[in-house]
């Protein structure tokens, strides 16, 4: 069993709408307002070398694709330990009911650039103030072929911690802060294996949580690029749970 920190997960106190969000982020305020760790600075670097398909072999498309973007969100969790913000999508949501994902969406008209799109999604499903991130710059765009989105990646550092909670049940069941020593523990990693063939980086959440898929793929590259890749063992494989397969 890990003995990294507990993930904070919030989420059913949290309806309806009007309901009160939950302070998971316990970090103390003298500990706010801290400059972004180097390990950021390093997977920026790192990542302004790297071809593309480092993170994904679908590309965007020249003139295709509908834009969108997700904010990856670093920060102090309820124990101070840097973590991910994450969101588990709505069970009742027509696609990907319940997987994890990062805060975003696609880009509204009135959005200035993808970082604002970033920003006003995490806004409206989670609740968090962008006044409070610092933000990094951006990941290589990648495409999701099966929703015809261009998604670019928005890399923030949580700098002021705020109150954070369901913002919009439609679409968050539950707000997720993963603390970095989890999601790069070897003891919770494996290559999940959908049914149609697929194979990839998966992460066990726990509580009947699994970060896998596009998502998985991003989040563990980042963390490789910012040195803090753990080895673990890609030979152990598990079929994909029914309920991310399409089938109940």
């Amino acid at each position: 069993m890990s003995s990294t920190p507990s993930l904070a997960r919030v989420g059913e106190t949290l309806r309806p709408y009007a309901a009160s969000p939950v302070d998971v982020v316990g970090a103390p305020a003298a500990g706010r307002g801290l400059a972004h760790p180097a390990y950021l600075d390093t997977m920026m670097s790192a990542a302004a070398q790297v071809d593309p398909e480092f993170f994904s072999r679908f590309l965007p498309p020249d003139g295709g694709g509908r834009q969108s973007s997700v904010l990856l969100l670093f920060g102090p969790g309820p124990d101070g330990a840097d973590s991910v913000l994450l969101t588990e999508r709505s069970h009742t949501m027509r696609s990907h009911p319940g997987q994890i994902s990062l805060p975003g969406g696609r880009a509204e008209p009135d959005d200035a650039d993808v970082v604002a799109t970033a920003l006003r999604e995490a806004h409206e499903e989670v609740l968090l103030d962008p006044a409070g991130v610092e933000v990094l710059g951006t990941l290589p765009p990648l495409f999701l072929p099966p929703s015809d989105n261009v998604v670019t990646t928005v890399v923030g550092w949580w700098r002021e911690p705020c109150a954070v909670g369901v913002g919009d049940p439609a679409e968050v069941e539950t707000v997720i802060l993963a603390p970095v020593s989890h999601l790069t523990d070897p003891a919770v990693r494996h290559t999940v294996v959908h049914p149609l063939g697929f194979r990839g980086p998966a992460v066990d959440l726990g509580d009947d949580l699994l970060l896998w898929g596009f998502t998985a793929g991003l989040v563990t590259k980042a963390l490789e690029l910012a040195g803090l890749e753990r080895s673990w063992d890609h030979t152990v494989t598990r079929p994909l749970p029914d309920r991310f397969a399409g089938r109940r």
